[in-house]
């Protein structure tokens, strides 16, 4: 196993740690090179796709979806919002604005007579995940770049939600993202467009200004949510908005630790747990696969006894593994909520390599994953956040010469 680099938190908020080698720079008021951008933009998607992309005219009345990023793009680097920012953390919010609406093309339908792109941030952040990894995009720049395309519309309507929900959104963005940077994408997203009716671009650009100044009053416009505990961000998350607050310690009931690993196949989940955690009881999915003889693309009766197996643990209050990819909050979610009602603490650790070095890995194995099921899992794959569970490590291979 390759040394690895261990931190216990998703996100860390300090801007000079993102370095822009893959990301390209804007320097404050001055001319976009839309040559340079285009060729920066094509192994992740084509200018001609997102110019042969239409919107509807009612919020979009400047067209395609290309005419609008180069517009926002535009009122990004010509605006305050990106002035203000640390010069380390322009290439994150650039990016942000280039790839907002890179979802479009693949979800944009006629529904009645209107044009509706439904799910297109979370396409978009599918999208740009797995394209910034092939890229090379440091772990930080690349899902920082993904938080703001996954979450850009949030300001637009964030502050018209009930006042407890709008707190408790603000504060779970405030783990995956800063405040401040998304609300300079949404705000450059709104300035770069013309709609059918000026009122409603004036409106969503005064939504966005709204939503700063609510995340300012939090204390959580440039920096994260504190809480009492890590038991007490679980439960906060768990509860209806409004029933808990961050620094009001919650008691702590848990009786045992899962440590849920996730990661894509051949990433080191295996020999993370061999070599950090080598007395603790796993159950792996691909060695029930093994010991039930079953194929990859048959996972319903493994998982049926994994679940099983994993019960017996936690009936016994015995701390264990669970080891599979886990690439989805939905999936992460439902093992996490029967964890939970057995009382246990859970720990997501989460575990990357290099796209070549996940590749020739996988070949390696006595039973590699075949490339079509790789391929469907990456269309889905998500990062956990600190949202999700007691604890999330990130466990990364150090960068050469480190």
């Amino acid at each position: 196993m390759n040394i690895h680099q261990c931190r216990h938190s998703l996100v860390e908020w300090c801007a000079s740690r993102y370095a822009a080698r893959v990301l390209l720079e804007f320097a404050p008021n001055t001319a976009i090179d839309w040559f340079a951008v285009e060729e920066w933009l094509a192994p992740i998607t084509s200018a001609r796709a997102l110019a042969e992309t239409p919107q509807d005219h009612v919020f979009h009345a400047e067209g395609d979806v290309w005419t609008h990023t180069k517009m926002a793009m535009e009122a990004l680097v010509s605006g305050s919002l990106y002035a203000a920012l640390a010069p380390g953390a322009r290439p994150i919010v650039a990016a942000g604005v280039l790839l907002h609406d890179i979802g479009k093309p693949s979800t944009t339908r006629l529904d009645g007579e209107k044009l509706t792109s439904r799910g297109h941030s979370s396409r978009g952040d599918l999208i740009a995940r797995v394209a910034l990894w092939r890229l090379g995009a440091t772990f930080d720049q690349r899902e920082q770049v993904c938080a703001l395309i996954r979450h850009h519309q949030i300001p637009f309507f964030g502050i018209t939600k009930p006042g407890a929900e709008a707190v408790r959104l603000a504060r779970r963005l405030s783990l995956l993202t800063r405040n401040d940077w998304l609300v300079a994408v949404a705000d450059a997203d709104a300035r770069g467009r013309r709609c059918a009716d000026p009122h409603d671009q004036h409106r969503i650009v005064e939504h966005c200004a709204l939503w700063a100044e609510h995340c300012r009053e939090l204390g959580v416009l440039d920096a994260p949510q504190p809480f009492a505990s890590d038991h007490t961000r679980r439960v906060y998350f768990e509860s209806e908005p409004g029933a808990r607050l961050p620094d009001v310690l919650a008691h702590d009931d848990t009786v045992c630790e899962v440590t849920l690993m996730s990661g894509l196949p051949a990433s080191g989940k295996d020999s993370y747990l061999a070599t950090y955690c080598p007395d603790l009881p796993v159950i792996s999915l691909d060695a029930l696969r093994d010991e039930l003889d079953i194929d990859h693309g048959d996972p319903g009766v493994v998982i049926a006894e994994a679940r099983e197996r994993a019960r017996v643990y936690l009936r016994a209050g015995t701390s264990f593994a669970w080891n599979a990819t886990n690439l989805t909050p939905s999936l992460r979610s439902q093992l996490i909520e029967l964890f939970r009602g057995y009382r246990a603490r859970t720990r997501i650790v989460y575990v990357e390599t290099t796209p070549d070095e996940q590749s020739s890995r996988n070949r390696e194995r006595s039973d590699p994953v075949p490339w079509a099921v790789i391929e469907r899992m990456l269309a889905r794959w998500t990062v956990p956040d600190l949202t999700e569970a007691h604890e999330v490590r990130i466990v990364l291979p150090l960068a050469p010469g480190a």
